[in-house]
């Protein structure tokens, strides 16, 4: 590994470890509280334990998952010090994130060996959805591929100019029939425009209005099916883009995308302001569906790649 990646991965773990700092506090104290004058893992500790990760929005299913895990080691090995809980707690989590299908990626890697590579990015208003693709557009862009943004959120004017503004800031391609236009048909047109100019990647925006359950599904379905009359097999990743620090709301939101259109990824805004940052694991035990970013600040770089063992390695190291 060359000195610039060992520099590049270092500010990008320093960069992860500031993201998830008000997560780890407030875990570590509740732990802490938890484990107080015990000096082995019971019924009583578990059971605090189980507090805290539900504080932590990990979730109740998920939660219970994990103490069940722990119960089993406990029974298994007869006695666990409590000095012992964060690694058991770090493996489970480690384990649970790897049967959910979440795989690390070295790179920003495509979905697809296709070019254009078309990715289509749902989520509602005020996630960070419009700011995600145009972190994504110029990390390809730096990867030397040229990349088109559609703008079918036809629905605010500010979309299409946000989105636009971010394709002249990478230096990419943009692609918009203005507002109150079928999105549909801007996302067909946006495809044959993209394979016209020989883009490398296409990202498409839309609309983020949960209005109604019927119009969600109807609207993603229409737009997921001009995408394929435009290039067969596209889109080749439908990415939804969740606020992490809505905690549990994420997930409500989560199940309605997963229901209106096939989610193939997703990517978690906003960790750096939350203290319930164990939304991340989970969302990702609840839906199956892999974590590919994250983001934990505001600048370009500061959308990250997902990796398991540093997300947990992160999540679990305390502040010196």
């Amino acid at each position: 590994m060359s000195v610039l990646s060992n520099f590049f991965n270092k500010e990008r773990k320093e960069d992860l470890d500031k993201g998830l700092e008000k997560t780890k506090t407030g875990f570590f104290e509740n732990i802490s509280r938890a484990v107080a004058g015990k000096s082995k893992v019971d019924e009583e500790v578990l059971d605090s334990l189980e507090e805290v990760l539900i504080a932590s929005d990990v979730g109740v299913d998920t939660t219970i998952k994990i103490i069940e895990r722990i119960e089993a080691r406990v029974a298994r090995d007869k006695y666990v010090n409590t000095s012992e809980l964060n690694e058991i707690l770090r493996d489970e989590i480690v384990q649970m994130l790897t049967e959910n299908n979440t795989e690390d990626m070295d790179d920003y890697d495509l979905p697809s060996e296709e070019r254009p590579c078309v990715i289509l990015v749902v989520g509602v208003n005020g996630v960070g959805k419009t700011t995600t693709i145009g972190k994504l557009a110029s990390q390809y862009h730096n990867k030397g591929l040229y990349v088109i943004l559609g703008a079918a959120d036809t629905f605010r004017a500010a979309a299409v100019d946000q989105l636009k503004i971010w394709s002249e800031r990478v230096g990419c391609g943009f692609y918009s029939k203005g507002m109150h236009t079928d999105p549909a048909a801007v996302a067909y047109e946006t495809v044959k425009y993209g394979i016209k100019q020989g883009a490398g990647v296409i990202i498409i925006d839309t609309a983020g209005r949960l209005h109604t359950k019927v119009g969600l599904m109807n609207e993603l379905s229409k737009i997921n099916r001009s995408i394929g009359k435009a290039l067969g097999g596209a889109p080749h990743e439908v990415l939804l883009v969740l606020d992490a620090s809505t905690g549990q709301n994420a997930v409500e939101q989560a199940k309605h995308f997963t229901k209106a259109t096939d989610v193939t990824s997703l990517a978690l805004t906003k960790l750096d302001g939350t203290a319930k940052g164990g939304v991340v694991i989970g969302i990702t035990d609840e839906f199956k569906i892999p974590i590919k970013y994250i983001g934990v600040g505001e600048k370009i770089h500061h959308l990250q790649i997902f990796n398991k063992r540093e997300f947990v390695d992160s999540f679990f190291k305390q502040s010196s």
